[in-house]
């Protein structure tokens, strides 16, 4: 599938409740308030109005980009992962051969993501630059501030 977004079903069941949220309970809810702000009267000066207008705006937005991700996701079965390279859900242990840090990224599909906890999507340019090594071997990835160069050390996979 071209441009999948692999995620999980428990991922892909949080987001669909997400959408339907939006859709069901607060599109409505901020349709209401555009209703009672057009009645007070000259919508050119009505700032209450475009304000609401606005809101509802901001929030179609943000359907149709998770609409659109859930019509590209691609259900992971965890059970069906090669373990001895990195792949989705693995925790991979690098060694950052610029600095001689050691790294940790566990990689997720979409909804599951979590920068300030190291849980980076598979499909971001460090997941993609890292899927397929295996223990030992090395890689350079270009990212947008310029090229990371790591060592694999350790793949591990947790359950789901």
């Amino acid at each position: 599938m071209p441009d999948s977004v692999p995620m999980t079903r428990e991922a892909f069941d949080r987001e669909k409740a997400r959408l339907d949220e939006m859709k069901n309970v607060e599109r409505p809810r901020i349709a209401e308030r555009v209703a009672a702000a057009r009645e007070e009267g000259d919508l050119k000066e009505n700032q209450e109005y475009k304000g609401q207008r606005e809101q509802l705006a901001h929030l179609e937005r943000k359907i149709g980009v998770l609409a659109d991700k859930l019509s590209r996701a691609e259900i992971v079965d965890p059970s069906s992962i090669k373990r001895d390279e990195i792949a989705f859900g693995a925790t991979v242990v690098v060694n950052d051969l610029d600095y001689g840090d050691e790294e940790e990224f566990t990689f997720v599909g979409a909804g599951d993501e979590d920068y300030d906890a190291n849980r980076y999507l598979i499909t971001s340019p460090i997941g993609k630059g890292l899927v397929g090594k295996k223990v030992g071997d090395q890689v350079e990835i270009e990212v947008p501030k310029g090229k990371l160069r790591f060592e694999v050390l350790d793949i591990r996979y947790e359950d789901f």
